[in-house]
């Protein structure tokens, strides 16, 4: 079986660049996958898979059902959207889309899965369960698909009893995969802060209530949220990356000044009293200050985590079918990803697939606007994919 998928992956390597290439060029923002999710489900069509469309707005679901397909059910997960940036990267499959672009690889995601659906589809009659291949949309924006998607019924009828999800890394060489279990993405949360005080002339500022000042005295206090409360054993990260003044000017004090940020950590406890202790510091702040405060916390995707023995047997499971020298360790990431909810609802292994290769000058990290990959990748996507759920599916 190992090696039949490995040729099949081989044999499929060159459509896979194709459907690659076909939606890196044509990218559609977070729950605006229209053409995306019609083009995942013409290609399930052909191969004539069974599959439903219009799961939390665009998402497909895509069933491959081998013998006795009610044994067991494991689920694979790709994302469609893409980002509002502008490409620059001067290939032939540039986006044509202006101001959006699949900077962080879900392209690669979307077109490995479709590869892992075909794979299957033809070892149907070689394997025992179900597969369920999971094509989300809206990774990049709250609330995320992940959790509307699972509202909406995608881990029932049938219920998988195991995700898998993979990321492009282009700090890993195509070719390579990584792996971490337990703790391994952050929880990810918006902050959005209104100071309020009294405008007036910037000569005079005794008779004005200054939010600039104010704003600036929150951001410091605020930092030593991490640095003072926090366990140090406890990764997180505060960080504010826009300040915004209504009416101000260089000799104009405004009425409010705006703030928007972001709060990450991998401790689900220490998250639920940051929140709080954000807040008291802030509105105590601005009141000691003569001003006021707004502070809202938008709270975004939790903290991701990867069951302990399922992403040991994938980490063995990936070391038979690349071998060890292609598989390593990952450190944690105060990144955050919207698959950690599904690492809410049961066993799940989100990995890292390698599409670096300094050589040929493929660096870019992923989210910038002259990110690309290795498509040498899309081979071991594609078949580490499809060996890790045949093998998931045999326990």
């Amino acid at each position: 079986m190992q090696e039949h998928i490995q040729l099949l992956a081989r044999q499929l390597h060159a459509e896979a660049v194709n459907m690659r290439r076909h939606l890196h060029a044509h990218p559609e923002l977070s729950f605006q996958e229209v053409e995306t999710g019609r083009y995942v489900a013409a290609r399930l069509q052909e191969w004539g898979i069974e599959h439903r469309q219009g799961m939390a707005g665009h998402g497909v679901v895509a069933l491959i059902k081998g013998k006795n397909p009610k044994k067991r059910c494991i689920a694979l997960r790709a994302d469609m959207d893409a980002l509002p940036i502008l490409e620059a990267n001067a290939v032939p499959y540039q986006s044509q889309n202006t101001g959006v672009m699949h900077a962080c690889g879900h392209d690669v995601h979307t077109a490995s899965l479709l590869g892992v659906a075909h794979i299957l589809h033809q070892l149907r009659s070689r394997f025992e369960g179900t597969v369920k291949c999971i094509f989300q949309p809206g990774e990049e924006l709250l609330p995320g698909g992940a959790s509307i998607m699972i509202r909406e019924g995608v881990l029932r009828r049938p219920q998988p009893a195991s995700i898998f999800g993979q990321h492009v890394h282009p700090p890993l060489r195509a070719g390579k995969v990584g792996f971490r279990a337990g703790v391994y993405m952050a929880s990810a949360d918006e902050i959005y802060v209104t100071v309020k005080g009294r405008g007036g002339h910037g000569a005079l500022p005794q008779d004005c209530i200054d939010p600039v000042v104010i704003s600036a005295q929150i951001i410091v206090a605020l930092q030593q949220l991490v640095s003072r409360y926090c366990d140090p054993t406890v990764p997180s990260v505060l960080t504010f990356g826009k300040i915004n003044s209504t009416g101000g000017a260089t000799n104009v004090i405004p009425n409010e000044v705006k703030l928007e940020g972001t709060f990450r950590t991998m401790n689900e406890t220490w998250r639920m009293d940051a929140h709080k202790r954000m807040k008291r510091i802030a509105e105590q702040m601005a009141k000691s200050m003569g001003g006021a405060c707004d502070f809202n916390i938008v709270k975004g995707y939790p903290v991701l985590f990867n069951h302990e023995a399922l992403t040991a047997r994938a980490r063995q499971w990936a070391v038979e079918f690349l071998g060890a020298e292609q598989v390593e360790e990952l450190p944690i990431r105060l990144t955050a990803e919207d698959f950690s909810y599904y690492s809410q609802e049961m066993p799940a292994c989100f990995y890292r697939l390698g599409t670096g290769n300094p050589e040929r000058g493929i660096i870019s990290p992923i989210h910038t606007n002259t990110f690309d990959i290795d498509e040498a990748a899309l081979e071991t996507g594609m078949g580490l994919m499809a060996w890790l759920a045949v093998k998931e599916l045999a326990l």
